[in-house]
Parts: structure tokens; sequence; C-alpha cells
């Protein structure tokens, strides 16, 4: 059993539903060493989050943003914690509800995603600025 562990940096994204699935196996030369395993993929931030989805169509992206924008929307009158700016409190909520971590199977060196599957990062501040990920791989060589 092999074990990775490393911190990468994302380039700084607009607010919205980025995919960055290569931008972290550019980072990730290790993986190729791995023949079955689990990557790990952890986002040290509170105010932006990680899914896997649609990796084809942009338009599902922009649906992501307008659909979180009416579902959490940036009125400073429904919250307390307002300090940061109006996309701050609504960053933090919609973090939670997508979530801080994926999961990905490792295959023969790659990433094991579904032929129309990629790894988004969700920006939810207006400049949120370059974004921190620890990835964790643990598998057979």
């Amino acid at each position: 059993m092999q074990t990775i562990q490393k911190q990468i940096t994302l380039s700084p994204k607009p607010r919205g539903f980025h995919l960055v699935t290569n931008e972290i196996i550019s980072n990730l030369p290790e993986l190729q060493g791995i023949k079955t395993g689990i990557a790990h993929v952890f986002i040290q931030h509170t105010s932006a989050g990680l899914t896997i989805n649609e990796n084809a169509d942009p338009s599902v992206r922009r649906d992501f943003e307008t659909h979180f924008n009416r579902m959490v929307p940036e009125d400073t009158s429904l919250f307390e914690h307002t300090l940061e700016g109006p996309d701050d409190m609504t960053s933090h909520i919609k973090s939670s509800l997508l979530g801080h971590s994926v999961s990905v199977p490792v295959t023969n060196g790659r990433f094991n995603l579904g032929t129309w599957q990629g790894i988004y990062l969700c920006e939810h501040r207006n400049s949120g600025g370059a974004r921190r990920l620890v990835i964790t791989v643990m598998g057979s060589d």
C-alpha cells in the first residue's frame, strides 16, 4: 500500500463553477504510480466547495451558479454575519451544501471518472483568490 499526500494551490478563479480536474492531475504526477486506489480531494476553505458533475456542456456550470444564487440570495438583511461583504455568508452556506471534498477511484494511474464527469471548484466569492487543496491518494502500485 502506498500513500501520497500533497497540498496544491489552484489558480484564482472568478465566481462560478469551474472544471479543475486537469489542474489537479497536472499537479499530481505521483498518481501515475498507483495501479488501484482512491484519491481524496479536500478544499481548505469555508467559502468554496468541490463537487463532481458534467464536464462537457458549460451551460451546466452556469445553471448551477444560477440555481445556487436563487436558493441562497445575497440579501444582507437575512444574515447576521455580513462584515466580509454580501457574498460571504452566502458562500459559507453554499459550500456547506456542496461539501468540501470528493473521492475519486484511481485505476492504472488515472482518475477513473465517468465519461462526462469532472471535478468542479465551486467558487462562491466574487473574488475568492487562490484555493488550496489537500490531495491524499492511497493505493497499490
